[in-house]
């Protein structure tokens, strides 16, 4: 069978031969990993994977250790003076103390199906185990997870040191688009019409009419653009957590994570937590059935009528969650 090469960089390249059963690999050039970018994670982690089971697991070990250290570096290059954690900082950090696990939740990054499957985990959701079986609207209802803001000093620095800790975040501009479908396009997200679409549509259009002032459910995406990058936005109030940055959060640079998982690469990294937490034969990570998630193609669509001017301000807004979890420019911004 004729082998094919899969470039991964100008220097690196995996080659195979298909099908499956005559699969040869050589790696001509040794990967850097730390220096791997997330789509490249994705293609090396999937194929290793499929084709080789075991060297797949030490490769997506690498991959986190990768990310791990590049996690770091940024954390050195891009942030002042380290702080102390104030109880303020953990309210998104859930905890599981029969696992002995931490995970920060940042909306619009798989967290509905992370909040089930700790629901399962804890105990939490009764009969289920299945976490698709627990309703969406339950897996957010306050109370339900514990999280590390309601420990005691001494408690919350035990879990930090010994629990395993990990986060998933996601390309932040498709988070954003995403939030911004979800929140502002579906007829039934009614409070947060009424909550930021009727500021949103006072502050930022001109003559607006009198229904849309009342309702705000109508709100374009460059309108939602004008209102993020506004100074008066974040003094009024801080951001709302569908379109917060991930390291106001999560304070990356401030606790140490365990597994810095992806969204991109989200099946198997949840799966390689569960594995970790020793979890994995008690419960599964739901399997994506999304049609309508949004996509990188979705998010440049989106950005096509937001001019230049715009795209630096928000980019700049977003850009330390871009330079600590290694996402790249999105290539179909302007102001560059």
């Amino acid at each position: 069978t004729k082998p094919f090469v899969l470039t991964l960089s100008s220097s690196t390249k995996l080659c195979c031969c298909l099908p499956r059963t005559c699969l040869t690999w050589t790696v001509q050039v040794a990967i850097n990993v730390p220096s791997l970018s997330t789509r490249t994670d994705l293609k090396i982690n999937y194929l290793l994977l499929v084709f080789f089971p075991q060297q797949g697991e030490s490769a997506v070990s690498a991959v986190h250790q990768g990310r791990r250290e590049l996690l770091e570096e940024a954390c050195r290059s891009y942030t002042r003076k380290r702080r102390v954690l104030v109880p303020e900082d953990l309210k998104h950090i859930i905890v599981d103390d029969q696992h002995g696990l931490l995970y920060c939740y940042v909306p619009k990054v798989a967290c509905t199906n992370w909040k089930r499957v700790l629901m399962v985990l804890t105990g939490v959701s009764g009969d289920h185990k299945d976490p698709l079986a627990i309703p969406a609207n339950e897996a957010h209802v306050p109370g339900n997870l514990r999280t590390l803001s309601e420990y005691s000093t001494p408690q919350i620095n035990q879990r930090l040191r010994s629990y395993l800790k990990f986060i998933f975040v996601r390309e932040p501009f498709e988070r954003l688009v995403s939030a911004y479908r979800n929140k502002f396009t579906r007829s039934y997200n009614t409070a947060f019409h009424k909550r930021y679409g009727t500021k949103i549509v006072r502050r930022h259009r001109p003559d607006p009419r009198p229904e849309a002032l009342e309702k705000g459910d109508d709100v374009s995406f460059e309108e939602f653009v004008y209102y993020l990058v506004d100074p008066a936005t974040q003094r009024e109030e801080p951001f709302n957590e569908h379109w917060e940055r991930v390291h106001s959060l999560c304070h990356p640079c401030l606790i140490h994570y365990d597994v810095v998982g992806k969204y991109e690469t989200l099946e198997q990294d949840s799966r390689y937590v569960l594995q970790l937490a020793g979890a994995d034969q008690q419960v599964r990570f739901p399997a994506s059935s999304k049609s309508t998630r949004t996509t990188g193609d979705m998010a440049a669509d989106f950005f096509q009528n937001i001019s230049p001017f715009y795209q630096k301000k928000l980019y700049n807004l977003y850009r330390m969650d871009f330079l600590l979890f290694n996402y790249s420019v999105p290539a179909y911004l302007k102001f560059r």
